[in-house]
C-alpha cells in the first residue's frame, strides 16, 4: 500500500519541508521529500535546542558579532541540508533538490529599514554573496516593491530565486514578469529556475476577520482558490517560454490554523502539481491519516461559490493586510534570533 506522503507525490506534487532541521530532513527524505526552506525562526529553534552549541562557541571564540553568527549558522544549516538534497538535484539536472536560503529580514523592518533603493542593492549584494558556490540553494526574496526590483538584475545574474510573501495575482504577475527580463538577458536558460510562494493559509485567516460574510461554502476557501488561479496563470505564462526547467509554484502556509481543519487541507487541495512546502507537523499528520491523495490542482469549487469570492472580497485591502502583517511577521524572527544568539553567548562564555 502507498503512503499518503508518496501518494501525494505520485499525484506530481513535489513535496519539501519547511524545516533544515537535520534529523527532520533525514526523516522527510526518506518519505520522499526532495527540498527544504529555511527561516530565522527555523534557526532560532534549532539553536535553542542546544544541538549546536559546539559550533556556536567555535564562532563566539572568532570574536563574530550576532548578527555574524546568525549567517554563519544559517550558511552552516542550509548547506548541510543542501548536501542530502543534492542527488536530487543531480538527478533532475537542476529541476528539484533545492534549499532556500532567507535574505536578511531587516532590510524590511519598518522601523529600521534602509531606504528603497539602498534596500534593492542589498538584496542583489547579498543574493549574489549567499547563492556563490551553491547550485541547489535558491534565495528568498520577498514580493515587496524593494525585492520585486532586484528579481531583475539577480536573475539576470544567474541567481536561482524564490520569490516570497506572495498573496495575490498582482504580485505574482510583478515578480514573474521582473524574473523573465532577468533571465532573457542570461546567455542561455539552460539553468533558468525559478519559484514563486503562495502563503495560503494566512488568507483564510484574513478572509475570517475581515470577511465574515461570506457563506460557509466560500470561507475557508479564498486562499485555494487564489492559490490555484495563480498557479493556472504560472501555467499559462510558461509554457511558449522554451526554458529547459519548470517555472514552478511553491504552495507555501500550508499547515492549517483553525482546529476543526484537517490537518491536509491545504496539502490535499494543492495535489497534483508544482511543489508543496509542508510543515512538519503537517506531514507527520498526513503520513498518519491513511488517506490517498490525488489529483486537486485544478479543480476549482461551484461558480456561485467563486463569483461570490470575487464579490466580496477586496483584493486590494487584502494584500495591504497581510503585507503589512508579513513584512512584521518577516523582521521579527529575525530580530528574536540575534536576540537569542546575544543570550546564549552570554551563557556559553561564563560556564
Amino acid at each position: 500500500m502507498t503512503s499518503p506522503l508518496r501518494s501525494l507525490i505520485a499525484s506530481g506534487t513535489k513535496l519539501w519541508l519547511d524545516s533544515i532541521d537535520p534529523d527532520l530532513v533525514a526523516k522527510n527524505r526518506a518519505l520522499g521529500a526532495t527540498g527544504a526552506t529555511s527561516n530565522p525562526i527555523i534557526i532560532a529553534d534549532l539553536i535553542e535546542t542546544g544541538r549546536f552549541d559546539r559550533t556556536m562557541e567555535e564562532l563566539i571564540e572568532q570574536k563574530l558579532s550576532d548578527q555574524e553568527i546568525a549567517w554563519h549558522m544559517t550558511d552552516k544549516l542550509v548547506s548541510d541540508a543542501q548536501a542530502v538534497f543534492r542527488p536530487v538535484w543531480d538527478q533532475t539536472h537542476g529541476n528539484d533538490g533545492y534549499v532556500s536560503f532567507e535574505l536578511d529580514p531587516l532590510l524590511e523592518d519598518p522601523d529600521s529599514g534602509p531606504p528603497h533603493e539602498k534596500r534593492v542593492a542589498r538584496y542583489v549584494e547579498l543574493g549574489r554573496k549567499w547563492s556563490k558556490g551553491h547550485v541547489n540553494r535558491m534565495m528568498k526574496v520577498p514580493a515587496t516593491p524593494a525585492g520585486i526590483e532586484a528579481i531583475e538584475p539577480l536573475c539576470a545574474d544567474g541567481v536561482t530565486i524564490n520569490v516570497t510573501l506572495i498573496f495575490t495575482m498582482g504580485q505574482y504577475e510583478a515578480a514573474r514578469d521582473a524574473m523573465w527580463r532577468g533571465a532573457q538577458k542570461r546567455k542561455d536558460l539552460t539553468h533558468f529556475k525559478s519559484v514563486y510562494s503562495i502563503f495560503v493559509s494566512r488568507v483564510d485567516v484574513y478572509t475570517e476577520k475581515h470577511v465574515p460574510q461570506l457563506t460557509e461554502a466560500a470561507q475557508g476557501m479564498v486562499g485555494i482558490v487564489g492559490a490555484k488561479r495563480i498557479w493556472a496563470a504560472n501555467r499559462d505564462f510558461w509554457k511558449d517560454k522554451k526554458t529547459q526547467l519548470d517555472q514552478e509554484i511553491v504552495f507555501a502556509s500550508t499547515g492549517t490554523k483553525k482546529p476543526e481543519d484537517p490537518p491536509w487541507k491545504y496539502a490535499a487541495a494543492f495535489a497534483g502539481s508544482d511543489i508543496e512546502t509542508n510543515p512538519p507537523a503537517t506531514n507527520d499528520a498526513i503520513e498518519a491519516s491513511g488517506k490517498t491523495l490525488d489529483r486537486q490542482i485544478d479543480k476549482l469549487p461551484p461558480q456561485d461559490v467563486l463569483d461570490e469570492i470575487d464579490r466580496e472580497v477586496n483584493v486590494e485591502h487584502l494584500e495591504e493586510t497581510l503585507m503589512r502583517e508579513g513584512v512584521k511577521k518577516f523582521a521579527d524572527p529575525q530580530k528574536a534570533l540575534l536576540e537569542l544568539i546575544g543570550k546564549k553567548r552570554a551563557a556559553l562564555t561564563t560556564t
